[in-house]
């Protein structure tokens, strides 16, 4: 299995993925960028929607710069309602 650093999140978000019970590239990609982010906000109530753009940006292998905008209106959409 994949580090979750490996698809390029740094050690701190990695520790954080850690904290919420995400260990590796598969279960992140396997979870969900949204899941994910909807654990994290549990745990980390300052988790913004950056977060969650870097996330679906990481499971697709992309750069965040990559996500077209109807992409990140329904990622924004979803984290409003968290």
């Amino acid at each position: 299995m994949a580090s979750v650093a490996s698809l390029g999140l740094g050690k701190t978000m990695e520790k954080k993925l850690h904290s919420v019970g995400i260990h590796s590239a598969e279960e992140l990609t396997g979870v969900g960028s949204k899941q994910a982010v909807f654990l994290l906000k549990e745990q980390y109530p300052n988790t913004c929607v950056v977060i969650l753009y870097y996330l679906e940006a990481a499971i697709r292998g992309v750069d965040i710069k990559a996500l077209d905008s109807t992409s990140k209106a329904e990622l924004k959409a979803y984290f409003k309602q968290l």
